[in-house]
């Protein structure tokens, strides 16, 4: 039996992280008063969700804001932009129908060192791509010119930050949000498929492929057994998010009962679906998805131990259902028609904390 070490390869902390982010939205719920009884209410029940739920009236609609992170100076090496608003979409979409709330609409804002029209333009055409896949309409932007606040790589033909916000109404067959609060020990987990490392966890990447290759690592030949689809290791690690969003409407649509469902982002696995673990419920998860081959190579070629791996990359699980076992199979043949890659990843149990068997290796997460 493995047990994750405090080691911090990454250059950053994930549970200073989460300690900043509670210490912030507890400040953020202190505003809610102020919308009590009003158009805009906040949902009071949705502590440590991916999303937060707004009313006006009979209407719930959720909310979400995100950004693309440090995947972008791997476009920005590239000079290829038209896939980053799969990440983006991805990251506020999906974090949203985690909640049970379908994406209806996006605002999104990009902080720029200098504007380069074409490199905007391939960005928002990308963007307009994505939107199409999740049925979201883009309905506000800016774009802010910001001289040397905005940093980046040094050769890009401009420098830039993207972050979003993004609404959507609850599904509705659900008369509440989904946070996990009706999920029981049995419940079946099923996960989907992630392929690529989404838009998380690039700064362990990046600082691994630093020391490997040197400062022009997006040049180097990538040597996985996908490296038909991947000549680089810019190329591997500039693969677009999937949304699930999709999917998972697909699966309210059909009726079929969803208990909780996780985005698997920043934070690994077992941090992530530990947010949707109410009631003292844990989990047992020993058929998860193959880790991607550029994660395994990695992880061989950098030293980086399974458990450092598992805590910041999703190492080929994106999403995780919370769903009751007899539905499983239907959850699954749903998924695999709406396109996703899915299988029955494990189950929930009495017993708090998240167990992953991974190969030979048992990983423990409390």
């Amino acid at each position: 039996m493995s047990t994750p070490s405090s080691e911090n390869p990454a250059g950053y902390s994930i549970e200073e992280g989460n300690a900043a982010s509670r210490n912030a939205y507890g400040w953020a719920k202190k505003t809610f008063a102020n919308r009590t009884g009003l158009p805009g209410e906040p949902a009071q029940d949705l502590d440590g969700g991916f999303s937060n739920e707004i009313r006006f009236g009979a209407e719930r609609l959720g909310i979400s804001s995100d950004g693309i992170g440090t995947k972008i100076e791997v476009a920005e090496r590239l000079n290829r932009y038209d896939t980053l608003g799969y990440d983006l979409i991805a990251m506020t979409a999906d974090d949203l129908i985690a909640a049970g709330f379908v994406p209806t609409n996006l605002s999104n804002i990009i902080d720029v060192n200098h504007l380069d029209y074409g490199v905007v333009d391939q960005m928002m055409r990308g963007l307009h791509d994505a939107a199409n896949f999740a049925k979201v309409a883009i309905t506000g932007g800016e774009i802010a010119e910001l001289g040397n606040r905005i940093g980046g790589w040094p050769g890009a033909a401009m420098n830039f930050n993207w972050c979003s916000t993004a609404i959507g109404v609850l599904h509705p067959s659900l008369a509440q949000p989904l946070s996990g609060k009706t999920a029981q020990a049995g419940h079946a987990v099923v996960a989907l498929r992630s392929p690529s490392f989404r838009s998380n966890g690039y700064s362990l990447a990046r600082k691994t492929l630093q020391k490997l290759f040197g400062d022009h690592w997006h040049e180097a030949p990538y040597d996985g057994p996908d490296a038909a689809q991947f000549p680089t290791w810019g190329d591997a690690m500039l693969a677009p998010s999937l949304i699930y969003s999709p999917g998972i409407a697909a699966l309210l649509d059909a009726g079929l009962p969803l208990h909780g469902v996780a985005h698997i982002t920043g934070g690994g696995v077992a941090d992530n679906f530990q947010r949707v673990l109410k009631n003292g419920l844990g989990a047992l998860l020993d058929n998860l998805f193959e880790p991607l081959p550029a994660m395994q190579r990695l992880c061989e070629a950098g030293g980086i131990s399974p458990e450092t791996a598992y805590l910041y990359w999703n190492m080929g699980t994106g999403m995780l259902v919370v769903t009751e076992a007899a539905s499983a199979a239907a959850v699954v043949a749903v998924l695999q028609a709406s396109g996703y890659d899915a299988q029955v990843a494990g189950h929930l149990t009495a017993e708090p904390g998240v167990t992953l068997r991974v190969g030979a290796l048992e990983l423990k997460y409390a």
